[in-house]
């Protein structure tokens, strides 16, 4: 007892485990050809483009024709590319087949045309003008070929009316005359052809022999794989045949294999894709429902089927009312994640400001820590080394406030060189006085070669000490200026005149008098030099000043 009841278990662990597997199959097949669908329908545009270019080039060729017997059977071909594209265009074929048929007078032609007319008519809507058209016309006085299609109209005029009868009573009447036409139509074709097949089918559905219709079919379908309108047709009344069953998954399946055919063709007048909207909706795929109902609803109107409209209007203001409110919900949801964002953004930079703020605390006492333990391995190197970290300590010292004797020393130096000079020469005036020799003596006072002499001397000191203080004065001047208005001293020369007046603006000296008191030059002549060197500068001329009395103040702070 116990084995069989391990084996039921183990049997049924094995159904379910095979039924998932099915499951899960079927709808990854089912999704891509959902996805196959969506490319056919981003092409579509240009297939329609295409196919009312070869409308154009018929109606062209048609009007090239010679004989009235070519055109009504050109005008044969034009119909069927127009039957499921325009119905307005259709009946206008149809007409003028007709009135062509009346010049022929000739009998099978008009039957012919007349059919026509009933068939367009039919698909409209306007069933009573069809059967007034297809009334004058018995089977006896038709050929055989046409016998099939004066059943095809018949079944399909009344299976039209049966759908739509309002009363019982209508509807059991309509579907008998459905039913009696349906095994005419059977019995018209050949049997093995496709249209036998699908008509075959038709009635097995009708009679719930689901499974001989769903055999037959499928056989044909792959058969006829490479026919796109047969595809779309054997394709939608298989989906009928699982629908029927019950099968949900395979009538999806079958639905959009015949909306992808309806969409390659291309037709206008269609009902799989409907009929796959209205099952994607109850499915709870509004978005891809209502995209689809629309196209419908779209092609509908072009083709001017008045029938297909009113079967869309029955379903479509509930699938758009569902998409509306599936909008809403999304926009909804849409707010509070761009609130739920913002606050989450706002709080997202309040922690990074945080976490920079401690970053640099955290920089700024790793540095200390740094700091302090080089110079802990500085003490300690100073420890070991004595002698020689003491004098290099020593070194540093006085290395830090070289440049300051120097440059305080140098003046010193200069200054006493002055006093020593102006000694010597109060001594040799005062020999020369001593002598009684006036005239030299006035010479002597009269001549300024001692001064210019000393004004040299004075400035070429002062050259070298700014040099010294900033020994790339001259590039970063001319960085500042013009290309073409480049200063360089002469040859003998540290600094020229241009450059002393711009050396002593960086000293701080900017009042010209002082300048031209300095450099023994009248005020005009400082300011037309002020005023030059300012329309060299490269950059704003006002700003060339400031420019300059930044010069070199990071070097001297580093030194």
């Amino acid at each position: 007892m116990d084995t069989l009841q391990k084996a039921a278990r183990l049997l049924y662990l094995c159904i379910f485990f095979c039924t998932g597997q099915l499951l899960c199959a079927q709808n990854d097949e089912i999704n891509s050809l959902l996805l196959q669908l969506d490319y056919t329908l981003k092409e579509r545009p240009a297939n329609i483009a295409q196919y009312e270019l070869e409308l154009k080039e018929m109606n062209h060729t048609y009007e090239q024709l010679p004989t009235d017997d070519a055109r009504f059977d050109f005008l044969g071909k034009l119909l069927d590319k127009y039957r499921t594209f325009n119905v307005d265009s259709s009946l206008a074929v149809a007409q003028r087949r007709y009135h062509i048929a009346l010049r022929l007078n000739n009998k099978e032609h008009i039957n012919n045309a007349r059919m026509n007319m009933a068939e367009v008519l039919g698909t409209a809507g306007m069933y009573k003008e069809a059967i007034d058209l297809m009334q004058p016309i018995h089977t006896d006085s038709l050929p055989q070929y046409l016998h099939s299609y004066y059943y095809h109209i018949y079944r399909t005029i009344y299976g039209l009316m049966a759908d739509y009868a309002v009363t019982e009573q209508e509807k059991e009447h309509y579907t008998t005359l459905t039913n009696s036409y349906r095994d005419s139509l059977v019995q018209s074709h050949t049997q093995g052809s496709p249209e036998y097949v699908l008509v075959m089918s038709d009635c097995y559905n009708i009679r719930g022999e689901y499974d001989k219709a769903i055999q037959s079919l499928s056989q044909y379908l792959k058969k006829y794989q490479n026919n796109t309108r047969y595809t779309a047709f054997f394709a939608y009344t298989l989906s009928e045949s699982y629908r029927l069953m019950g099968d949900l998954e395979n009538n999806k399946k079958y639905l959009i294999i015949s909306a992808i055919a309806d969409m390659q063709l291309p037709v206008r007048e269609y009902v799989s894709l409907r009929k796959l909207s209205i099952l994607l909706f109850h499915e709870g795929q509004v978005e891809r429902a209502y995209d689809y109902l629309k196209l419908c609803m779209d092609d509908a109107v072009a083709c001017n089927a008045r029938l297909r409209i009113l079967e869309i209007l029955e379903i479509f203001p509930i699938v758009n009312d569902a998409y509306q409110q599936k909008l809403n919900k999304q926009q909804v949801k849409m707010k509070w994640a761009l609130v739920f964002i913002s606050l989450l953004s706002f709080f997202l930079l309040a922690a990074m400001f945080y976490v920079y703020k401690q970053m640099k605390r955290i920089a700024a006492a790793r540095k200390e820590v740094i700091d302090a333990n080089n110079q802990l391995k500085e003490l300690n190197e100073q420890l070991c080394n004595s002698n020689d970290k003491l004098k290099e300590a020593n070194h540093n010292l006085a290395e830090s406030s070289y440049l300051k004797e120097e440059y305080i020393g140098r003046y010193m130096d200069l200054c006493s060189i002055y006093l020593d000079k102006m000694d010597n020469y109060r001594r040799q005036l005062g020999k020369i006085a001593s002598k009684g020799n006036v005239e030299e003596l006035y010479t002597q006072i009269k001549s300024s070669k001692f001064i210019e002499q000393e004004l040299k001397e004075f400035y070429a000191n002062f050259d070298s000490t700014f040099l010294h203080l900033f020994p790339s004065f001259i590039e970063d001047i001319n960085s500042l200026l013009l290309p073409e208005e480049q200063i360089q001293p002469g040859p003998h020369e540290q600094l020229n005149t241009e450059l002393r007046i711009l050396a002593l603006i960086r000293l701080g000296i900017t009042d010209s008098v002082k300048i031209a008191h300095f450099l023994r030059y009248s005020i005009t002549t400082i300011y037309n030099y002020r005023t030059k060197m300012r329309n060299k500068a490269s950059g704003d001329r006002n700003l060339l000043e400031r420019q300059v009395m930044k010069i070199g103040s990071l070097r001297m702070y580093e030194a």
